[in-house]
């Protein structure tokens, strides 16, 4: 499960993907970009803190630089981990904290999002923790930013 041009990687190497983004206008474009992946491309137009998705439905839940809002009852969240089928593995990535302006200049808080750490934090024993690091970035940050690091999780539903 994922959303724009992630899903359209996944499609090109043979996944079977459903890409689910909150904009209509996203999904569009990448649909319109995917014409080579569409048989294996389900495109939804979705928002988590609202409905779920299928639970235990993915081998593969994808979450990369997400902003999904933090919720006193983690209900969205929760409802992510769950899609992910028992032996699937969820792969939750973010830019580094540390290399991020100043809250003021982002006009966001970005604490208000949940960062992979605090998904690891949530995780029970029915998931085994593969990867929960800040690393850097192998490709040059876009022009203008100053992302040098990201943050992934990736952990495995074991039951």
């Amino acid at each position: 499960m994922r959303g724009g041009a992630d899903a359209l990687w996944l499609a090109r190497r043979g996944w079977r993907v459903t890409a689910m983004d909150i904009s209509r206008t996203a999904l569009g474009r990448a649909a319109a970009t995917g014409v080579d992946v569409v048989d294996l491309v389900a495109w939804v137009d979705g928002d988590l803190t609202t409905t779920p998705p299928p639970a235990s439905a993915f081998d593969l839940v994808s979450a990369q630089y997400f902003p999904l809002p933090r919720q006193a009852d983690h209900a969205a969240l929760r409802g992510l981990l769950a899609a992910v089928a028992p032996g699937g593995t969820l792969l939750f990535a973010s830019h580094d904290l540390a290399d991020l302006p100043p809250r003021d200049e982002l006009g966001v808080d970005p604490g208000a999002f949940y960062q992979p750490a605090d998904v690891a934090e949530l995780l029970d024993d029915g998931w085994k923790i593969l990867i929960n690091e800040s690393r850097p970035r192998t490709a040059p940050a876009p022009p203008g930013t100053r992302h040098t690091r990201d943050t992934v999780l990736r952990a495995r539903r074991m039951h």
